[in-house]
C-alpha cells in the first residue's frame, strides 16, 4: 500500500503542474493504473469499516471538474477521494478520505444536511448539548478532530436567540469531523490502519446524531 501512496502522490504532483487536457490524455494510462491501485485500497478500507458498521455505499470521486460554474478553469482535481455512505434511515453521517499532496485527510459528518434534518439539529442543542459536549470532550476525539467544524450562518438561524449559550453549534450549517495527515504518514505502512481507526472514532458522534435524526424532540421515534 506504501507504494501505491507513493505512486498516487507522484501523478498528482504531476498533474498539478500539468493541469490540461493535452497531458492527461499523455498520462491516461499510468491515470487508470493510479485509479486502479487506490481502488483496491478504498475498497479494503471499506471492508474492514463495514466490519464494524452498516455501511451503503462506496463513492469513488471522479478527478474531473465541473468547471461551468467556476472561476478556476483546470479540469481536474488534484486529489483522489472516497466517501462511505451509511444505511439510511437509520444510520447517519458520512465518511470521507482524501488524498492530496499536502492536503490529505480522514473525515466525516453531515456536509449538506436537508433544511429538516438542520432544524432538528438545530432544536436539540437548543434544547441540550450534554450528550454533544460528552462526545466532543472524550480524549479520543479531541487527539484526532479537536471540534466539530463547518459552515455557519453570521448570527442566528431564524427563530434561534443569538444570545444562546450553544449558539456557536446552532449557527452551524455543517456538522464535520477532520484529521489531517503529512505526506510522511500518507506514505508510511501504518496510513491504512490509523486511516480506518479514525473513520472507527467517528462512531460515537455518528450515533448520537442518528439517534437525534431518528426520534423528535419528545425522544419519540420517527421510523
Amino acid at each position: 500500500m506504501k507504494d501505491t501512496m507513493k505512486k498516487t502522490f507522484e501523478f498528482l504532483k504531476h498533474l498539478e503542474k500539468n493541469n490540461n487536457r493535452e497531458w492527461f490524455t499523455q498520462h491516461k494510462a499510468e491515470y487508470d493504473s493510479v485509479v486502479k491501485e487506490n481502488k483496491v485500497f478504498f475498497n479494503q478500507v471499506y471492508t474492514e469499516l463495514q466490519e464494524h458498521d452498516n455501511l451503503k455505499g462506496i463513492h469513488i470521486f471522479r478527478i474531473y471538474r465541473d468547471v461551468r460554474f467556476s472561476k478556476d478553469p483546470t479540469p481536474y482535481k488534484t486529489n483522489f477521494g472516497v466517501g462511505y455512505s451509511r444505511s439510511k434511515p437509520m444510520l447517519r453521517g458520512g465518511y470521507y478520505i482524501q488524498l492530496e499532496p499536502g492536503n490529505s485527510f480522514v473525515g466525516g459528518g453531515f456536509w449538506g444536511p436537508e433544511a429538516k434534518d438542520l432544524l432538528r439539529i438545530r432544536k436539540e442543542f437548543e434544547l441540550n448539548t450534554t450528550e454533544i459536549e460528552k462526545i466532543t470532550s472524550d480524549e479520543t476525539f479531541m487527539q484526532y478532530f479537536g471540534e466539530i467544524k463547518g459552515d455557519a450562518v453570521k448570527t442566528a438561524p431564524r427563530g434561534f436567540d443569538k444570545n444562546h449559550p450553544a449558539i456557536d453549534l446552532i449557527r452551524k450549517k455543517q456538522y464535520v469531523v477532520m484529521r489531517k495527515f503529512t505526506d510522511k504518514e500518507v506514505l508510511s505502512d501504518g496510513f491504512q490502519k490509523e486511516a480506518v481507526l479514525t473513520l472507527l472514532a467517528m462512531r460515537p458522534f455518528f450515533d448520537y446524531m442518528s439517534e437525534v435524526l431518528t426520534t423528535d424532540l419528545n425522544g419519540e421515534p420517527l421510523y
